[in-house]
């Protein structure tokens, strides 16, 4: 027997942040649709989180709709189980048409013109279809880590929750995005043995100049900038996010000062066979990556401060606390006692099930502002979709309630 074929006006695939701000707007529009989750609604934050993790935002920047942050702390930055509390929040006050535990396996458009969405359970037809699945489908990691030996434990960075979990011996972190610089303090701040392989990701100030380095930017109007206003789109959009950090009230994260204190910094690892371990002669380049974005912000903020008579402290000075006395070529992963690796290498989308002609050679989606170049078909919660907030709780609310606008404009009945 074959699948039962529902129909409904709309088909919302994902169920985390973004799915569920188009919910809300849907039903405020009075438009039928089914939010179809694979696993459980806010799935990545509950499972794929570290325990001490935090958010790198300020709690104000939380904004979904009609469900803006109201505690007591604004300037804070909630731990995990805050965050779910506050998400949770959300999913409740509404009645989202949301169904949880069902994969899609495969969207396509029948010769009709309208869109078929394949599930686990049933077959779904829809006018139009919003994809909400977000940047974060598939870990990448390296193909030669296949050559690390097997004495040796490795994890993505997903799957790592606490120190606890670590075998005691040394763990050498892969990336320093955000994942990869908290989870290397998590475990030195447990005096744990720890190295970290430095990339090319770039950092932020936190405290600066009387403010949130964040509060400074969204005054002076950066994060409501388009990706069409930035000098390169597609690089802009590719971008690894700024490592600072939300924990203890929040602190920016000095790579050097911790190489001061004895943590040992490498280059991109570049190759591994068993126990040796190569990284490319990059260290010393990607520190300076990381100040050059970290003043680049510094010198946006003094601009303002200067431009608008602003008073505010004075400007610090920089100090470069450490260099790297010489490039580290190779280390024997057993004499330096390496019993673990934590690849913190960033993720990818998963299209693989997306049977319509709506994505670029780098298997991005072609869209502006979430409207792809299929009648019909929109994207939601992807990084820069519109602006610095669209992957983030800051701006999702307002991507969402643009596309749901574009949909009920060509819906019967829809409250627009």
């Amino acid at each position: 027997m074959g699948k039962i074929n529902r129909t409904v006006s709309v088909v919302v695939v994902g169920g985390g942040q973004a799915g569920l701000s188009a919910s809300y707007y849907l039903c405020k529009s009075g438009i039928d649709h089914v939010v179809l989750e694979r696993s459980k609604r806010f799935h990545s934050w509950k499972n794929d989180r570290w325990d001490s993790f935090c958010l790198v935002t300020p709690n104000w920047q939380c904004r979904l709709p009609n469900w803006p942050y109201n505690g007591n702390d604004p300037d804070g930055y909630m731990n995990k189980n805050e965050l779910i509390d506050y998400l949770e929040g959300f999913a409740k006050s509404f009645n989202a048409p949301l169904l949880e535990g069902i994969k899609v396996t495969e969207v396509s458009r029948s010769s009709a013109g309208k869109f078929q969405v394949e599930t686990s359970d049933y077959s779904w037809t829809a006018s139009q279809v919003i994809l909400a699945t977000g940047s974060y489908d598939v870990q990448k990691k390296p193909s030669f880590s296949d050559n690390l030996s097997p004495r040796i434990s490795q994890i993505g960075s997903k799957h790592y929750k606490s120190p606890a979990d670590i075998p005691e011996g040394m763990c050498l972190v892969v990336g320093t995005g955000q994942s990869g610089v908290q989870m290397m303090e998590d475990l030195w701040l447990a005096g744990r043995q720890v190295s970290l392989s430095v990339g090319s990701a770039p950092r932020s100030p936190r405290l600066y100049r009387g403010k949130d380095s964040t509060d400074w930017l969204y005054e002076i109007g950066e994060y409501s900038k388009s990706i069409d206003q930035q000098p390169d789109p597609k690089t802009t959009e590719a971008k690894t996010n700024h490592y600072l950090s939300g924990r203890d009230g929040g602190h920016e994260i000095d790579l050097r000062k911790f190489a001061q204190s004895g943590l040992a910094l490498y280059g991109t690892v570049s190759k591994i066979e068993g126990e040796k371990i190569y990284f490319s002669p990059d260290l010393e380049a990607n520190l300076d990556l990381a100040d050059k974005s970290y003043l680049r912000i510094c010198e946006l903020i003094d601009d303002y401060i200067e431009k608008n008579s602003i008073d505010a402290p004075a400007k610090p000075t920089f100090k470069k606390l450490w260099r790297p006395e010489k490039e580290v070529a190779l280390i024997d992963a057993k004499e330096k006692n390496i019993t673990s690796v934590i690849w913190c290498t960033g993720f990818t989308p998963d299209y693989s099930w997306l049977k319509i002609d709506c994505l670029d050679e780098r298997g991005r989606p072609i869209h502006k502002r979430g409207v792809s170049n299929q009648e019909g078909l929109f994207f939601l919660g992807l990084n820069w979709l519109h602006t610095w907030g669209s992957g983030r709780f800051l701006s999702v609310a307002d991507d969402a309630e643009y596309v749901v606008s574009k949909i009920a404009q060509k819906t019967e009945h829809a409250v627009v």
